[in-house]
């Protein structure tokens, strides 16, 4: 290894000299680092060029399924994409928790000091990744510049998993869990098992039933892009009471926090993925006056 690439590592961040210094003249060269901690190894991609921001990765998707929105948001922004643990690139590990996950986009949030950024970080996520967002930034104020949470950090007033309907969600998990095996040794890849993907949402729903608690720590602005159809636009079965539930906590949430901007996309949970220009441009627009709020829209109309 030459002294032109000579690797370091601060705080469980490798990276290189020659990767600094692209850092600082604002290169969208693409460049790949790997975090080491709690066991787990974390592989993180930075690219762009203009204001940093993080985008984390919900449950059962990873930065490699995120990748067009990554692209679109790195037109003007030095953006940095990453996988949770037993996602994607990412190690697999002995425990899947909301513990577990926050502990990662931690230690993401910890290398950034030491890439040479010039301002703390807009923080994007998606669906779990916008509670862990929340969290974050919660229990670090000062650290991130502005949030935006895409599809997630809702506090509903009912879970969407009861005990009526644990049967049917497990055979879904099953389902989807099966489906995954097709990833296996891709950057799309998912190591949890349908009873870990249960348990977690099962835990997802807890946590958001105490998340108003974490938003009140929070004096950062705060984007909110939902879905309409959060679980589709069937008028059959659990989706009326499943949209419904995501209506009303998006409805409880601007009530208790009024200075959110809040986007409304007609869209199911897949958003991020069906709809990343338009989400891509509501980003780049995030400088909302306080307590603005967009009606239910098509994407044209609301950008």
């Amino acid at each position: 290894m030459t002294k032109k690439t000579r690797a370091i590592e601060v705080g469980g961040l490798r990276t290189s000299s020659s990767d600094r210094a692209q850092a600082a003249k604002g290169d969208r060269t693409m460049r790949h680092f790997t975090i080491h901690h709690d066991g787990v190894t974390l592989p993180v991609t930075r690219g762009g060029h203009g204001r940093p921001l993080v985008l984390c990765p919900g449950l059962n998707s990873t930065q490699a399924g995120l990748h067009e929105l990554a692209e679109l948001l790195r037109r003007d922004h030095d953006v940095l994409t990453f996988d949770l643990r037993g996602h994607g690139l990412a190690s697999a590990a002995d425990r899947y928790s909301f513990e577990a996950f926050l502990i990662d986009l931690t230690a993401v949030m910890a290398g950034p000091a030491h890439l040479d950024l010039d301002a703390a970080p807009t923080l994007v996520g998606y669906s779990l990744g916008a509670d862990l967002a929340v969290h974050y930034a919660a229990q670090h104020p000062g650290t991130v510049a502005e949030l935006v949470l895409i599809d997630g950090a809702n506090p509903v007033p009912e879970p969407f998993i009861t005990e009526a309907l644990l049967p049917e969600v497990r055979a879904m998990w099953a389902d989807l869990a099966a489906q995954q095996e097709t990833e296996r040794g891709t950057a799309r890849q998912v190591l949890l098992t349908a009873r870990e993907i249960l348990d977690l949402n099962i835990e997802i729903d807890a946590v958001r039933s105490r998340i108003l608690d974490q938003y009140r720590k929070i004096d950062r602005p705060i984007t909110l892009i939902m879905s309409t159809s959060m679980a589709g636009d069937s008028g059959e079965g659990h989706t009326p009471r499943f949209n419904h539930n995501w209506r009303a906590g998006v409805e409880r949430l601007v009530r208790e926090q009024p200075h959110l901007a809040t986007s409304w996309l007609n869209a199911d949970h897949q958003l991020v993925f069906t709809h990343a220009p338009e989400i891509a441009q509501i980003i780049r627009n995030t400088q909302h006056p306080a307590g603005q709020t967009t009606s239910p829209a098509t994407p044209e109309r609301l950008l």
